[in-house]
């Protein structure tokens, strides 16, 4: 099957409602695939999703309306192609062309050859137009409302932004150190020819995702985590012996690590309100080799029902996710302004649940995987400002990472930092009852 066909494929998947990273996981599982083929794969699906806006706009300006949607993805991955890739452009309108006339006639071909040599000759003309009349939005494939709220929040810095937030991202693994060393994983990813890109602790990004086909992966030596995610669970620290609770613990990645930092020794009670997520935890934890975990289908917003006090507590709250739109560009379709606020509600709803639950003297890390300040300082402002008993800790974020500390003490890891996730991380402390 050509490449660009597979490509198709997958992009009629995830307009039928999948995600877009577990439908590519599951497919590169399922096809044995070479590198170069799986790269390319990579690259143009999630560009065509990441551009969807775009390259929209650019059909509808040279098309009525194309029927049939096998024809409108492949116009799109043309299209992305001579645009944001290295390609080269008579090669991309004559494969194009071989490739409808192939599936639907010579007529559908000459339609496609033609859609697409329209577009080469008035791209770069078009795109100078676009940056002129500050429709950023439409250039980069964001939601009018978005951008707006970007450039009111951002300033100057927003085009970086976009631009940071559509790049490809790497993938990333972490050593379950109760299993595995980090001078075994490196052997490992020498013996595979695997170059390492940048490493946070014990989190590597690596430009290649065939390890997670290794029995490695398989045994619970490695996981596939971003070093964000892992930070906000590092930095609350817990100890062998204490009692902890990750209030949205699903699919149990940070859980693991606030197992391993307390060398599988305590108790650590992972709450989600989906059952099918209890169970998701309780398999990933078991392959991981972690015992110390009690899964507990709960409403975070109720643990203070539950009458029990913890030593640490992690609210890696549910939010917006536009700080991971590098692997999940597809949420910049589904959410808007009144999501971001209903969020911000449900966020503070369970930090005010995890405040009455720690004990004296007792620390709590808050993060997301968001950009916004409604979901992060403004959420933490309010907090601090209704309970006076909590107060800020002061914590180090590796000197390899980009980002900036705001007005409170909160670290944003956000667009300067070109591999990680964009993250927001607080540390607080409750000093008295």
């Amino acid at each position: 099957m050509n490449i660009k066909q597979r490509v198709i494929g997958l992009l009629s998947e995830v307009e039928k409602g999948k995600y877009s990273n577990i439908l590519l996981n599951e497919y590169f599982s399922k096809n044995n695939l070479g590198r170069g083929e799986r790269g390319f794969i990579t690259e143009v699906f999630y560009g065509v999703i990441r551009n969807e806006i775009y390259l929209n706009y650019q059909l509808q300006k040279r098309t009525k309306s194309i029927k049939k949607d096998w024809i409108k993805n492949l116009l799109k991955i043309s299209i992305y192609q001579a645009t944001f890739m290295d390609s080269d452009e008579k090669g991309i309108a004559w494969e194009a062309t071989e490739l409808a006339k192939k599936k639907f006639g010579a007529p559908v071909g000459k339609f496609v050859n033609g859609v697409i040599r329209s577009y080469l000759r008035e791209k770069d003309e078009e795109i100078k137009a676009l940056k002129a009349e500050d429709k950023l939005d439409i250039l980069y494939s964001y939601p009018r409302w978005f951008y707006d709220k970007i450039k009111k929040e951002y300033g100057t810095e927003t085009e970086n932004l976009l631009i940071s937030l559509k790049k490809i991202p790497y993938m990333s693994v972490r050593v379950n150190r109760l299993k595995y060393t980090e001078v075994e994983f490196e052997e490992l990813l020498k013996s595979m020819r695997i170059e390492i890109i940048k490493k946070v602790d014990s989190v590597y990004y690596i430009d290649s995702g065939i390890v997670l086909h290794t029995d490695e992966f398989k045994d619970g030596k490695i996981i596939a985590q971003d070093g964000s995610s892992y930070l906000a669970a590092k930095i609350l620290n817990p100890l062998p012996g204490e009692k902890v609770v990750d209030t949205c613990s699903a699919p149990g990645s940070k859980t693991a690590v606030l197992a391993e930092l307390m060398h599988n020794e305590g108790e650590i009670f992972a709450l989600d309100i989906h059952q099918h997520k209890i169970k998701l935890i309780e398999e990933n934890l078991k392959k991981l080799g972690v015992t110390i975990v009690k899964p507990i289908k709960l409403d975070a917003r109720k643990l203070k029902e539950q009458g029990q006090k913890f030593d640490k507590i992690l609210v890696d709250a549910p939010c917006s996710g536009y700080g991971v739109l590098r692997k999940k560009p597809e949420a910049l379709y589904n959410k808007n302004m009144v999501n971001v606020k209903e969020l911000s509600e449900l966020q503070y709803e369970i930090l005010e649940a995890s405040a009455f639950s720690l004990k004296v003297e007792g620390e709590l890390v808050y993060s997301t995987c968001t950009i916004f300040s409604e979901e992060n300082t403004d959420n933490i402002k309010k907090f601090l400002d209704n309970h006076k008993n909590f107060s800020v800790t002061k914590f180090e974020i590796p000197s390899n990472i980009n980002g900036r500390f705001d007005s409170i003490g909160g670290f944003l890891i956000d667009y300067t930092e070109e591999i990680l996730d964009n993250f927001y991380i607080i540390k607080l402390r409750k000093d008295f009852e």
